[in-house]
């Protein structure tokens, strides 16, 4: 074999050094681009996941508050059936003529009752809201009718039709009032 044909061999069979510097950058670049991507959707699905974990926690935390509110706010409905019978006993205790000894038996029996009735209410959070003389709120009072009064600052409750009641706060029933105004 000659010099020249040896040459020619080694030639074919050794790749190109200048060959190698291009596809190794071509390599490199396009692992680099090939990494900058899957970094990129990394980033994308642990916000993704972050998100999702997110909103996972919040339905469960408003799952929550929706039944912490039917536990309490559930018995609206009966305590609103039973509140009339509250005033009605507080009607006969108005009406009842205490000094008459005929009386004075059946006022204790309603007086009793009532006072069993509110207390059990109470014990379920259902509180009176009685606003004599306090200044008019009305987010718990609803005037009936505005009267002059010297006597009194205006807009202060000088007179209750019917009580009102909250429930765990929030209220129920707005107590039925008569206003001071000025003269």
């Amino acid at each position: 074999m000659s010099s020249e044909d040896y040459t020619e061999v080694q030639n074919a069979t050794d790749p190109q050094p200048e060959a190698t510097t291009e596809q190794s950058e071509v390599t490199i670049e396009g692992l680099q681009a090939q990494l900058a991507s899957l970094a990129a959707a990394y980033e994308s699905a642990k916000e993704q996941s972050l998100r999702s974990q997110a909103e996972a926690q919040n339905a469960r935390r408003r799952a929550e508050q929706d039944i912490e509110k039917a536990h309490k706010f559930g018995q609206d409905k009966i305590v609103n059936d039973l509140l009339p019978v509250v005033d009605n006993l507080e009607r006969a205790l108005a009406t009842i003529d205490t000094s008459n000894e005929v009386f004075t038996a059946i006022a204790e029996g309603i007086q009793l009752t009532h006072k069993s009735f509110i207390d059990a209410l109470a014990r379920h959070q259902v509180i009176v809201v009685n606003p004599h003389g306090e200044p008019f709120d009305p987010n718990l009072h609803q005037a009936v009718s505005a009267v002059p009064n010297p006597e009194v600052e205006p807009n202060t409750v000088i007179n209750v039709f019917q009580k009102g009641y909250t429930l765990h706060g929030r209220l129920l029933r707005p107590a039925m009032v008569v206003v001071s105004k000025a003269p």
